[in-house]
């Protein structure tokens, strides 16, 4: 990932500038906060491929950040290595345990800690190739198959296993339009016994759950359903 966007949080501007070199011979993109709160503005205005976080930061320290990034579902497959003078077992295994996908000890070396962006990178990419087969997303609708979660915005929603299928199936065929039957064949599988009746009933819980979202499963008149993409 010859083009990667690093966010280095670090408030020591000797190692700022020596990753900076460091760095600009792998055709990275260098973002620098000195300061969490920062780090965190940055994070939510700009796409990152990999963050660099010290523990000892001014204002709230790094473990407090690397909480708060794991905690949030659209950065929690950021590759996170923690570059710290810390290095006690009992400071490792906390910034692992919350999430970090390494541990770098300064005084470290510019070529190794390279190497282990490397391979956060590789590992974001494996990631990315394996759940794009299983994630959709339209407008503020997000749903990841593999881990049977979906979002609206930011809210995870409450689906039954139906209507999980229901949103699944409209949200990997936007603007076809759909018979009932079609839709039932679909999620449930030929010749499953249910009434169009049923078929309109889960679609409307499903449309109540979704709240604004849910304009976008349209009803076509004497056919049946098609989700449509807001422009």
């Amino acid at each position: 990932m010859s083009k990667a966007v690093i966010l280095i949080i670090e408030d020591d501007p000797a190692i700022q500038e020596l990753l900076s070199h460091s760095m600009a011979t792998e055709g990275w993109k260098l973002l620098q906060a000195k300061t969490g709160e920062e780090g965190l503005k940055i994070l939510k205005s700009k796409k990152v491929n990999c963050i660099l976080l010290d523990i000892m930061l001014p204002g709230i320290d790094g473990l407090k950040v690397l909480k708060k990034i794991k905690e949030n579902e659209q950065f929690i497959n950021i590759p996170v290595i923690m570059t710290t003078a810390k290095g006690e077992e009992s400071d490792i295994v906390t910034g692992l345990e919350l999430g970090a996908d390494d541990y770098v000890v300064k005084p470290y070396s510019p070529k190794v800690l390279i190497a282990r962006i490397r391979a956060g990178l590789r590992r974001q990419e494996e990631y990315d190739t394996n759940a794009s087969a299983n994630t959709w997303q339209q407008g503020e609708l997000r749903l990841d198959a593999s881990r049977h979660i979906a979002f609206c915005g930011e809210e995870q929603l409450d689906l039954f296993a139906t209507e999980f299928a229901l949103l699944k199936h409209f949200l990997s065929h936007p603007e076809i339009v759909f018979s009932r039957n079609q839709i039932i064949g679909a999620i449930r599988g030929p010749d499953y016994p249910v009434t169009d009746r049923s078929v309109d009933v889960q679609i409307l819980g499903l449309r109540k759950k979704l709240g604004k979202a849910g304009d976008m499963i349209e009803t076509i008149r004497g056919v049946g359903y098609r989700f449509r993409v807001h422009e």
